[in-house]
């Protein structure tokens, strides 16, 4: 199973809808899709129309070892995706980890212990922090994919980020890799947004994603009826750049298209 973390410590970036919208792209052609939602708000859950019913049990019972991946997995409206959602126990969660045998390895050895062949692909939707939720998807992944918002302050929050994935390498994983920068929130409006793409790209060169999700009302509205905006309106310019997101995101993953 390959699994990629999509994060970035800076909120409202666009975490959260990337990783709805790729999952929800992945397993429309075909692929089983595992969602693990680590954000103590939710938005995925939300997002995917999961409600607080139906949150018996959490991505939190995964990482304090009193449940399985398998187990606590909730199938989505979204044919073969599947969900661990969060719940607000989340919130206490890096507190209760602290004193947890092997911290920053609870997520990486639950989704090893997965029956093999469940899912083909999990992506991870981690918080706007760099704390232990974080830590433990970084370590339990193999590919980094980073939203960065086209504003002033991202560069400076992203090297920040790759700082922490450097150190995450040396101590706990070695084989992570930053699969790719994902240019999000768009506005073709504003200057400031063309500037700060230049910036990136001159900075970071072939790691950054051609594709840029501009700034779309249907993307911010999918949510609010539990759904991923490639259901909600496939035609409107968020879905499209999320698709043609997705085809770049097959591209970086041949192995996993060869297994497909």
């Amino acid at each position: 199973m390959i699994r990629i973390a999509v994060a970035n410590q800076k909120g409202g970036v666009g975490k959260t809808t990337t990783c709805i919208n790729l999952a929800t792209a992945l397993a429309a052609i075909g692929w089983r899709v595992l969602l693990v939602d680590l954000d103590p708000q939710g938005n995925a859950s939300t997002g995917l129309g999961v409600s607080q019913a139906q949150r018996a049990q959490s991505s939190y019972d995964v990482l304090i070892g009193s449940s399985t991946p398998a187990a606590v997995a909730i199938p989505t409206r979204v044919p073969r995706l599947d969900l661990l959602a969060a719940t607000q126990d989340l919130s206490g969660a890096e507190i209760e980890l602290v004193a947890l045998e092997d911290r920053a390895h609870r997520l990486e050895k639950a989704l090893a212990n997965t029956p093999p062949g469940k899912w083909d692909i999990c992506l991870i939707d981690c918080p706007p922090s760099l704390g232990l939720l974080t830590v433990n998807a970084l370590v339990a992944a193999r590919h980094l994919l980073v939203p960065l918002q086209c504003e002033f302050f991202a560069l400076e929050g992203l090297s920040q980020l790759l700082q922490t994935v450097e150190r995450i390498r040396v101590a706990f994983n070695p084989e992570l890799s930053i699969l790719g920068v994902a240019l999000t929130m768009f506005d073709k409006r504003n200057n400031l947004s063309a500037a700060v793409a230049e910036d990136v790209r001159a900075c970071l060169g072939a790691t950054v994603f051609e594709t840029i999700v501009p700034r779309n009302v249907r993307l911010s509205e999918a949510p609010s009826h539990g759904l991923p905006a490639l259901i909600y309106d496939l035609k409107c310019p968020g879905s499209e750049a999320y698709l043609r997101l997705a085809r770049e995101l097959i591209g970086r993953l041949p192995q996993l298209a060869v297994a497909a």
